[in-house]
């Protein structure tokens, strides 16, 4: 009987987690579409209107490193429970907002609370996976259903603009999901998370400490090269193809929806790619293809990119899930909570930094086109970095002994 209800708990833990991730990539991934409108609405430039995306990234990437060790101090239960509240009464502040620099500064609490909670769902996945493997699967899985949640969000933002309705309400009804998975979360019996005594104190300068290690630091760049290259996508594309006035306007139109749905049924099929492909195999053929796309589109403008950008989806889908998974990985299950805040942190500092830069060199130099032009730099290296993984393969060791330590907390 009580391996019946610990695998009814596990199956809750999943969904919990798969609807977290959905429920927040609702209000972050719909960025791009609600960008042209505050562009309208408020009078600002690329760079200005660019602080609707880095202002959360910032905040995510100091709740990082700074609220990191939670997860493993407090307990993944309550992090999560402690980082959905606040992202609630961020969500539902929205409804009072009339001022661009109100809404830039709830996004901020947002940011920081995504950053508490996504750190302790991050180090859950560690715990309900049995070894480094199934891990990546689950990661992959679980930001599929990140990639449905980007697909809502801006397709709710599209109807809500559609019916002359603010684009407020998106937040709204995050903050009333985010409320029905507290108390979902505040229920469900976690599983155990070991602890090992001999460790130093777990606080921030536990995590601190995670940024000199070499394993961290290596997949933690490589993440961070990913997302400025992805993000260039959903934050600056819908602004690159009002340029676009070829026989394909539909597809112009609906670029960056099918650009979701690419990233998510790609995700959602890495999980089987996996159980018979090596994975660095894999990341180093999606990263050239990632590069091919980038540079078609930047020497072909729009008429290329309708068709080059969205298509890139399908291979960005399984590079963050598997890198993040790897990365993670690397170490034993009571370090899961810093090493994803150390993780995260450089996420969220590439998400924010990437299209400020690319808003930045728009406007310096006269067009989004030229911050496309550095996005393409940004796939470049990616590809680079992941085909020097695919060649020495530098942290196979460390996963293989992380992996056998794992196995050995589970048998003990």
């Amino acid at each position: 009987m009580s391996n019946v209800h610990e695998t009814h708990n596990l199956r809750l833990i999943r969904w919990l987690t798969f609807l977290m991730f959905t429920m927040f990539a609702m209000t972050t991934d719909a960025v791009g579409v609600i960008i042209p409108e505050i562009i309208k609405d408020f009078g600002l430039s690329l760079t200005q209107a660019s602080a609707f995306h880095y202002a959360p990234m910032i905040a995510i990437a100091f709740s990082g490193i700074a609220f990191g060790f939670l997860a493993d101090k407090l307990g993944r239960k309550y992090t999560i429970l402690i980082g959905l509240g606040i992202f609630a009464v961020a969500c539902f502040l929205f409804s009072l907002g009339k001022q661009f620099e109100f809404f830039v500064a709830l996004l901020l609490i947002s940011g920081c609370a995504i950053g508490i909670f996504k750190t302790g769902a991050l180090a859950l996945i560690g715990d309900i996976s049995a070894n480094a493997h199934e891990h990546t699967r689950t990661m992959n899985t679980v930001e599929g259903f990140f990639g449905v949640g980007a697909i809502i969000g801006p397709a709710l933002v599209a109807y809500l603009l559609a019916a002359q309705v603010s684009w407020t309400y998106l937040y709204l009804v995050a903050g009333g999901i985010c409320v029905l998975l507290m108390l979902i979360a505040s229920r469900v019996q976690y599983p155990h998370t070991q602890v090992n005594e001999s460790t130093e104190k777990i606080n921030v300068r536990r995590t601190l400490t995670m940024l000199r290690n070499p394993y961290a630091t290596g997949f933690s760049l490589m993440i961070a090269l990913y997302v400025a290259t992805e993000v260039a996508i959903y934050v600056w594309m819908p602004t690159f193809l009002k340029d676009y006035n070829g026989d394909w306007q539909w597809l112009a139109t609906y670029a960056l929806t099918i650009f979701f749905v690419l990233r998510a049924g790609g995700r959602f099929l890495g999980a089987w790619i996996l159980l018979h492909c090596e994975w660095s195999l894999v990341m180093a053929i999606f990263s050239g293809a990632i590069f091919l796309c980038f540079l078609g589109s930047a020497i072909g403008g729009p008429e290329l990119a309708v068709f080059l950008f969205p298509l890139s989806g399908l291979f960005m889908s399984m590079i963050y899930p598997t890198l993040n998974s790897k990365g993670i990985s690397c170490f034993d299950k009571h370090e899961h909570g810093s090493v994803a805040g150390v993780i995260l942190f450089f996420t969220a500092v590439a998400a924010a930094l990437g299209p400020l830069l690319m808003g930045f060199t728009g406007d310096l130099l006269g067009h989004v086109k030229y911050g496309f032009y550095l996005a393409t730099g940004f796939a470049a290296l990616l590809c680079i970095a992941l085909c020097y993984n695919l060649l020495y393969k530098p942290a196979e060791a460390r996963l293989n002994r992380a992996q056998l330590s794992s196995t050995n907390e589970m048998v003990g």
